[in-house]
């Protein structure tokens, strides 16, 4: 198989004056991404769980990191208003954060961890920030999404994985498919007044997949120099994304890499979109 060449990189429009938040930014795609805005000119507010690595690349760009544990809705809320304090304007929010678990735990909230931190975290600050970044124009909301969204299955009535047997691949492709229904929901609530896009970021060579379940096996055979990508091209479907002249062309879209993908047939079901929504707004204590 011959491995397929990496993009040639996007330009470098200037950024001055704007304000990117990047969850999940103390490594992998997130701090590649977060560099790159700065190169930019872009005022970065890098987000991580990872105190020392979150201030290392926060000390690298000259910047002030927040940290925040996902896994914690209070946290996330303190978050929001952390970035409510420090940002007057958000024209990219930056939804990358997201992790997985080798068996099923649940996070003090009560929620099923890989669940809460890859969906109900990042639709609870995007929710808490909504008014500041529809109050910025131009404004879009970027999250990472997954191809492995084909292989998930939303179930409303349990959403937190408490029946059957824990498979730990399928819960975190449900999630990375509730990514692209929360995607398509908030476009439509935005109307225009901000965009929303969701990615697939390629199979990337980050502390995640080689902690992953769900990418050990790849990160363990040949197949690595084969299929995965370095976090600064992983980073490259995010960077487009924030800096596209014509974000409403990809306004509720998913794309697998720089095109359009393969979605879930579910991902299409705008009502199972709408109820995702309003169920996650009662969880997380938001209005629908």
């Amino acid at each position: 198989m011959t491995p397929t060449p990496p993009p040639t990189p996007s330009p470098a429009p200037s950024l001055r004056g704007r304000t990117v938040v990047v969850t999940g930014a103390s490594s992998g795609i997130g701090a590649a991404a977060a560099r790159r805005f700065a190169r930019a000119g872009a005022r970065v507010v890098p987000v991580g769980r990872d105190p020392e690595r979150t201030r290392a690349l926060a000390e690298e760009l000259g910047v002030e990191p927040l940290l925040v544990d996902a896994a914690r809705l209070d946290d996330v809320r303190r978050l929001a208003g952390d970035l409510l304090e420090r940002c007057d304007r958000i024209d990219v929010l930056a939804n990358n954060a997201g992790g997985s678990s080798a068996r099923r735990t649940e996070t003090p909230d009560g929620h099923e961890t890989t669940f809460q931190v890859n969906h109900l975290a990042p639709f609870l600050l995007t929710a808490l920030l909504r008014e500041r970044i529809e109050a910025t124009p131009g404004a879009r909301v970027v999250t990472t999404s997954s191809a492995a969204n084909l292989l998930g299955r939303v179930d409303l009535d349990d959403l937190d994985s408490r029946r059957g047997r824990y498979r730990s691949f399928r819960v975190y492709a449900t999630t990375k498919l509730e990514n692209v229904l929360f995607t398509r929901a908030l476009s439509r609530r935005l109307g225009g007044t901000a965009t929303a896009s969701c990615f697939h970021p390629g199979v990337v060579a980050t502390r995640f997949a080689r902690d992953s379940v769900v990418a050990g096996v790849l990160y363990r055979t040949p197949l690595r120099r084969v299929l995965a990508v370095t976090p600064e091209e992983g980073a490259e479907p995010l960077w487009r994304l924030a800096v596209r002249p014509d974000p409403e062309t990809v306004d509720g879209a998913y794309l697998d890499r720089l095109a359009p993908g393969r979605v879930n047939r579910q991902a299409d079901d705008v009502e199972l979109a709408e109820r995702l929504w309003v169920r996650s707004a009662q969880l997380v204590g938001v209005p629908a």
